[in-house]
């Protein structure tokens, strides 16, 4: 099923959202399939579980849209619930950002090259696995959600303030997207 997806301003976003609970597969395989759905519908690259109103540690990312630009993302596809970040590195890389819950505004974030991350996938796997490049990048990106963190939390101060009338209006639901949005 599509859900909307919640924009800037939303509680739900700021929330630490909790570890998800592996014993209940079929609240599990239903959020996947949704987050899946929504994505899909949405053309984005990632989506974590408070974007669609679901404080629950759970991730997917996407690439195989990107596979042009990276070739390397050819097939690439991640399920991650509860994922923890084990190892990142010393060495940082800068890129431009969007963002689903954030329709139109982009901004360049400086997160770590490459980590490693312990997850269970959607078969309830334990996988521990490294990334790097654009992959360590969205999954950073939608990990920050689980944390109740938003990309335009990590930019320059001066981009910010550039961007702060922009993010109100977002919370206002000023704001015009190709998808189904939400406020509460």
């Amino acid at each position: 099923m599509i859900r909307p997806i919640y924009l800037y301003g939303s509680e739900v976003l700021r929330q630490v959202a909790a570890p998800a609970d592996l014993n209940d597969k079929e609240y599990l395989d239903n959020l996947i399939t949704d987050m899946k759905d929504t994505l899909a519908k949405a053309e984005g690259c990632g989506l974590a579980a408070p974007q669609i109103g679901e404080s629950v540690r759970v991730l997917i990312v996407d690439g195989r849209d990107m596979a042009d630009v990276y070739p390397y993302l050819e097939g690439f596809t991640r399920v991650m619930i509860n994922p923890v970040i084990l190892e990142e590195s010393e060495k940082k890389t800068e890129y431009s950002e969007g963002c689903l819950s954030v329709p139109g505004i982009y901004c360049d974030v400086v997160r770590p090259e490459s980590m490693t991350v312990e997850y269970y996938n959607e078969k309830l796997e334990k996988v521990t696995e490294k990334f790097d490049k654009f992959a360590c990048r969205m999954i950073q990106h939608e990990m920050s959600h689980l944390d109740g963190d938003l990309f335009v939390d990590h930019v320059a101060p001066i981009r910010k303030k550039i961007i702060s009338k922009k993010l109100m209006g977002i919370a206002k639901g000023k704001v015009s997207a190709r998808y189904t949005t939400k406020i509460k």
